[in-house]
């Protein structure tokens, strides 16, 4: 395996100057503020109404996916930490061109995914200033976390971890509290397991609501896997990695199911699957004073912290790309802080086309970033799955020895993931509000790929010109 060690010590040599700055606790909240923000607080709305009761299920086999993906990332992340993560393992294991097609879409993902919190800022903003346009708190909310994230690695997973807390508190507070009104001396008759089935039943859309339910709650999970592109800056990668890994993924399963189980018991899926957040309406429900205001005041602070953490990795994915040679060396330059502003700058396209977006059409704007955003996510989780597999084979044929972290079921269970995830996302073909996941990704990975060759072609012949150049000079 010390050709495979070389390789990646290669990697890790040509990203260095990051500052190795990130705790274990930090780690974990930084995937967790990517995966607890607009998914859960307004994403299952929709997943509400498109599902009804049934997008528990929905949550569940997503969950299930994310826990597999994660097996394996985990895997090939202890094993060789780096920036470039999944898509540095994707060239090495698959081909150059997967290497470029990763990074590239993921990147490109985050940079929506951004727009996709900011836009839902704008709604939540609405709730104590209705008549506020909504690109003015696009605007304002970018530029404080452009600061944040200009500034320093540690101000970053400051800033993070207490986001994240505070998000983690207040879910916390809202389980406890649900349990109180619904199982605590003061029942109310209209509330409880009742409501699963009312108003159509516990599959009121039908098998084919929950299925496509599955794809909203992916939207949800994503950004768990930003704990492996941050393990390049975290302080010690072999132990914090794992331990993040399981904490984050434990956290995520508890907080979307049990929540949504115990919001569907007080509030009927078809006010909760309102355009309101449906964690407001439960709290307006319940009738404490303020608590509404409070809980949109979470949710704020829940899609501040997504927003966050994805133009971190953002940046990070970018700056990989840079100094693989894939994209221009200004963006793998960093500040005297080891911040690469450059790639930062670059990762701001997302807020300029939320901006525009909400503008234009404030009301289809939130549904239209999720779509446009997801492909490339769910093109980076496919491949995570296939390049374990050839990851584990290139391991077991060079007898690497044993792993620090194994993925459990190899080879079974990351082909299941695999199929399962492909199955989810070639449905959405068949659903008008998310068909533009595939009418915009197919395309999208098209022109990535034309890209790589383009590139590929520029860069083999400067490389034949410079060695052309040398032997005339000798």
């Amino acid at each position: 395996m010390g050709e495979q060690k070389d390789y990646f010590q290669d990697i890790m040599e040509r990203e260095k100057g990051l500052n190795r700055g990130l705790t274990t606790r930090q780690l974990s909240m930084i995937a967790i503020g990517g995966a607890i923000g607009t998914g859960l607080f307004l994403g299952s709305g929709l997943a509400i109404r498109t599902a009804g009761p049934s997008g528990i299920v929905s949550y569940a086999i997503g969950a299930v996916i994310a826990l597999l993906l994660m097996g394996c990332l985990a895997e090939m992340t202890v094993a060789y930490p780096t920036s470039g993560s999944f898509g540095a393992y994707a060239e090495r294991y698959i081909s150059p061109w997967a290497g470029f097609a990763v990074r590239y879409s993921y990147w490109f993902c985050l940079v929506c995914a951004v727009g996709t919190e900011v836009t839902a800022i704008s709604i939540y903003m609405k709730y104590w200033f209705p008549s506020f346009p909504g690109w003015i708190w696009v605007l304002l909310f970018s530029a404080v976390l452009l600061y944040v994230n200009a500034t320093s690695v540690n101000l970053f997973g400051s800033v993070e971890y207490w986001f994240s807390m505070i998000k983690v508190i207040a879910i916390i507070g809202f389980i406890v509290l649900a349990c109180i009104v619904l199982f605590g001396s003061g029942r109310h008759p209209e509330m409880g397991p009742q409501n699963y089935t009312k108003a159509g039943g516990f599959f009121p859309n039908g098998f084919w609501g929950m299925w496509i339910a599955i794809f909203l709650s992916l939207f949800s999970y994503l950004s768990i896997e930003m704990i492996a592109v941050s393990a390049g800056e975290a302080k010690e990668p072999e132990k914090a990695v794992p331990l993040a890994l399981k904490s984050a993924v434990f956290r995520l399963v508890l907080f979307y199911l049990l929540t949504l189980s115990l919001m569907l018991m007080i509030v009927p899926w078809k006010a909760a699957g309102g355009e309101e957040s449906p964690f407001v309406k439960v709290m307006e429900l319940i009738n404490i004073p303020g608590s509404g205001g409070i809980m949109n005041f979470v949710i704020l602070i829940a899609a501040l912290s997504a927003m966050n953490s994805q133009l971190y990795i953002s940046t990070r994915m970018m700056f990989s790309l840079s100094r693989a040679g894939y994209a221009p060396q200004s963006f793998g330059m960093l500040s005297r802080k080891g911040v690469p502003v450059m790639a930062l700058a670059l990762s701001t396209i997302g807020i300029a086309i939320a901006a525009i977006y909400t503008i234009v059409s404030p009301e289809t704007a939130f549904m239209g970033m999720i779509s446009v955003s997801s492909f490339g996510a769910m093109f980076a989780w496919f491949m995570i799955f296939v390049t374990h597999l050839f990851f584990r084979r290139r391991w077991n044929q060079m007898g690497g020895g044993k792993l620090p972290v194994r993925m459990i079921g190899y080879p079974y269970l990351t082909v299941i993931g695999a199929v399962l995830l492909a199955l989810v996302v070639l449905s959405t073909w068949f659903s008008p509000d998310f068909k533009a996941t595939l009418t915009l990704g197919f395309p999208f990975l098209i022109a990535v790929t034309i890209a790589y060759f383009i590139w590929k072609k520029v860069s083999g012949k400067q490389a034949r010109d410079f060695k052309k150049n040398q032997s005339e000079t000798l």
